[in-house]
């Protein structure tokens, strides 16, 4: 092994950040952390402060979902086949076109599995990825995951995310329980402190309301709801700059290995999305980047970030420059702190957003599901307000448990490397 996977100070860290069977490490900081809300706003969840739902004449769901990303779509497939009803409301439901969330951890599709959706992966060109490939001045070595007791087809998945999220969503509109409908929501509905649905404009511009007796927000970190239900203190620490490489003769130096090249200033990802392209994420500190209109961006990355590019994938990175298609996405980091309010729940980056990096974010988002889904089974009418204000608050509880149970886990299995 080369010298400077010895390195006391860089190296390891970075491992223990980004490898691993969960990549849970991080989140130890992270997981819930109630704040207190404005006094004028803040409501117990007791039968006192919260209607029945089960005298609004207006229900037309069990759960409404904000958002079809990874998250809405996997949860409504989970609580659909519960047999909740299920109202999905997506502002866009065309493809998107991301630069991030093309990596899915092992953990990530081990709670695919459990979830049973893991044949979301399948007919998209995903590629395994079983461990990662770190670089430091000209060495390099790779580091696998600790998969050697699961089945051979438990490893990482990298792929188009605008694929995925389409047969995730396609994979939910089979259940005949699931409604999901193009629409912007607008605002919460809110009576006597607890949340009663949404209102919503739908794609024809008509403005409709939607009740249910829960409402589940995870629209994204852009999320205009979350201020409500949560401490939205973003931290924008850094912005990735994304590029697609066209992949010929195995040219990736490890191949199914996620790249990390400990760069100067940042580091350098590279990994399969497809069996013919390769992403390039180029993490540059600050919020202030070089200008794509005036050639500032092709010049940064020419001549500061090319010559620190393993030389099998130099003239790849030079022609993708040259072709243009270079974007970039701010990097945002939000820890989980929200206000526990009755009839609502947050989940995924509308909720907690860690660095993109570590590739961890659809991992937990999943696993914030799987948490939902057993802690909800035994509740059989989510009409039943105060019941249901015990649960959802249990939810967070239970959360920054299993995290820490995860994480304690990883840090083991990492130092045993």
């Amino acid at each position: 092994m080369v010298n400077f996977m010895m390195d006391k100070y860089i190296v390891p860290s970075f491992v223990v950040s980004l490898l691993g069977f969960l990549l849970l490490y991080i989140l130890r900081p992270r997981t819930p952390n109630y704040k207190k809300k404005d006094p004028k706003s803040t409501q117990k969840c007791d039968s006192h402060n919260v209607i029945s739902s089960k005298s609004e004449k207006g229900t037309d769901a069990d759960v409404i979902i904000v958002g079809a990303g990874v998250a809405g779509a996997a949860l409504a497939h989970t609580l659909a086949k519960e047999g909740r009803n299920v109202h999905v409301i997506e502002r866009d439901l065309t493809e998107p076109d991301r630069i991030v969330g093309e990596l899915l951890q092992p953990g990530g599709y081990l709670k695919l599995i459990e979830l049973g959706i893991e044949d979301c992966v399948e007919d998209i060109d995903a590629q395994r990825v079983v461990g990662y490939a770190l670089f430091k001045d000209g060495k390099s070595t790779n580091v696998s995951y600790p998969l050697k007791n699961f089945h051979s087809d438990v490893a990482g998945r990298s792929f188009h995310n605008g694929r995925f999220i389409q047969k995730m969503r396609e994979k939910a509109a089979t259940l005949p329980n699931v409604r999901l409908e193009q629409g912007t929501v607008t605002s919460l509905i809110e009576e006597n402190g607890s949340i009663k649905g949404v209102q919503y404009k739908t794609k024809a511009g008509q403005e409709l309301k939607a009740h249910a007796p829960l409402t589940v927000v995870c629209d994204g970190c852009f999320s205009n709801l979350r201020r409500s239900l949560c401490d939205p203190k973003v931290d924008v620490p850094s912005c990735f700059v994304g590029l697609v490489l066209e992949l010929e003769n195995d040219q990736l130096p490890y191949p199914n290995h996620g790249h990390v090249i400990l760069a100067d200033p940042s580091p350098i990802l590279f990994y399969p999305i497809s069996s013919t392209e390769i992403r390039c994420l180029v993490d540059v500190p600050g919020q202030k980047l070089p200008s794509l209109a005036n050639g500032d961006m092709a010049n940064y990355l020419k001549t500061m970030v090319a010559p620190q590019v393993p030389p099998e994938l130099r003239d790849a990175f030079l022609s993708a420059i040259d072709k243009g298609h270079i974007k970039t996405m701010p990097n945002r980091s939000m820890p989980a702190a929200p206000y526990p309010t009755p009839g609502a729940l947050l989940l995924g980056d509308s909720f907690n957003m860690r660095h993109p990096l570590t590739g961890g974010g659809m991992t937990v988002a999943l696993s914030d599901i799987a948490v939902l889904r057993n802690l909800l089974m035994p509740l059989q009418d989510l009409n039943d307000a105060d019941e249901l204000c015990k649960y959802l608050e249990s939810f967070y509880t239970l959360r920054k448990v299993k995290l820490k149970l995860l994480s304690g886990l990883l840090y083991h299995q990492l130092t045993d490397l």
